[in-house]
């Protein structure tokens, strides 16, 4: 197994560590249901950077990023950050991804999937007729998570950025508890705010930057409470509830989908787009006893099968059972009941709105 820069730092606190996508992870410190409670109530921080992180640059790095996302990137000026997919020449969704433009026109940022990095960056390869200079630099950029209603706040005396007043979806770059050059973005995967901050490991910049905040009382946070923070806001995970065989009008990312500029599958979604979709990723409540997990059966109220659960959990904030799955676009409407199938037993839910509240 790989490890980030911090991987002694988990062992050292007693993390329960596990395998995730090639990278020895904490998934808990003090247990998942405490951990989820303090992110959402103040503030944690999650060590993400096993993630992917490319640099493309050059005259032709937007029409690159163009060709290959499903968003519109040209949209993009200095300090600001998208929310976009890579589409497959099927429809499918390669990988979900954040852009940063870090000078319009010239030099961006894509921040990809641990699990996809080494596949993302063939397929964008493959499209770079322009010579478009790509740069892997995955391996040496720490990538931090401090999420929560506290974290801001807390963070705003390490910098001097004005980090308390940055926009959802933009980002600055300064002097970060000493370390120069830090990317602070307000970006998340909890629904709770706070920031993301990349930086380059140099000079014990991972150590410094980590024990500094940690010194300020944030508690670190394994990835089981970043899997049940995400699922109660109905955010995707990729390899569950998106994949290459799923479009984005399928998964709910049509907000995403920009049909004004040319990209891989754009025909393919448009024609979707016009027939119908036949399946829709939906959330959903349990009614009677039982957690939801992937792969679990769907079925509608007369044990017809009607698609799969693809996220499930016990949700810590909500005290009630949730999960994400795939059904037959009739049966995704708000309120329809459906069956999950829990070790052979029926188990009664209901489609939810999302977030789950």
């Amino acid at each position: 197994m790989k490890s980030t820069p911090f991987t002694h730092k988990h062992i050292a606190l007693g993390a329960k560590m596990a395998e995730f996508a090639g990278y020895n992870m904490p998934i808990s410190y003090t247990g998942i249901n405490d951990e989820h409670a303090t992110v959402r109530n103040s503030a944690g921080m999650f060590d993400v950077s096993h993630m992917g992180e490319f640099i493309l640059k050059g005259e032709n790095a937007l029409d690159l990023i163009q060709r290959v996302t499903s968003n519109d990137a040209s949209k993009l000026t200095n300090g600001k950050a998208l929310y976009s997919c890579l589409t497959n020449e099927t429809g499918g969704i390669v990988d979900d991804l954040i852009i940063y433009c870090i000078e319009e026109n010239k030099e961006y940022m894509l921040v990809v999937n641990a699990s996809n990095i080494e596949k993302d960056w063939n397929w964008i390869a493959k499209y770079n007729t322009q010579n478009v200079v790509m740069e892997n630099v995955s391996d040496t950029t720490c990538l931090l998570a401090i999420q929560g209603p506290q974290a801001t706040q807390l963070l705003q005396t390490l910098t001097n950025l004005d980090i308390l007043n940055l926009k959802y979806y933009t980002f600055a770059k300064g002097i970060f508890a000493g370390v120069n050059n830090v990317i602070v973005s307000a970006t998340g995967y909890t629904g709770s705010g706070g920031v993301e901050i990349y930086f380059e490991n140099t000079n014990d910049a991972a150590n410094k930057i980590w024990d500094t905040i940690i010194n300020l009382g944030v508690k670190p946070i394994g990835l089981g409470a970043r899997d049940t923070l995400r699922l109660e806001m109905g955010y995707c995970l990729y390899g569950n509830d998106i994949d290459d065989t799923t479009t984005p009008l399928e998964a709910g990312l049509g907000w995403i989908t920009k049909f004004t500029k040319d990209f891989t599958a754009k025909d393919i979604l448009a024609k979707q787009k016009a027939d119908g979709i036949t399946k829709k990723l939906v959330g959903f409540e349990m009614l009677e006893r039982g957690i939801p997990r992937h792969g679990y059966t769907i079925k509608d109220s007369a044990g017809n099968v009607i698609g799969n659960v693809t996220s499930g959990t016990q949700a810590p904030s909500l005290n009630k059972a949730i999960g994400l799955g795939y059904v037959a676009i009739e049966h995704s409407s708000l309120d329809t009941e459906i069956i999950i199938e829990i070790r052979n037993n029926a188990v009664k839910a209901k489609v939810s709105k999302m977030p789950f509240s």
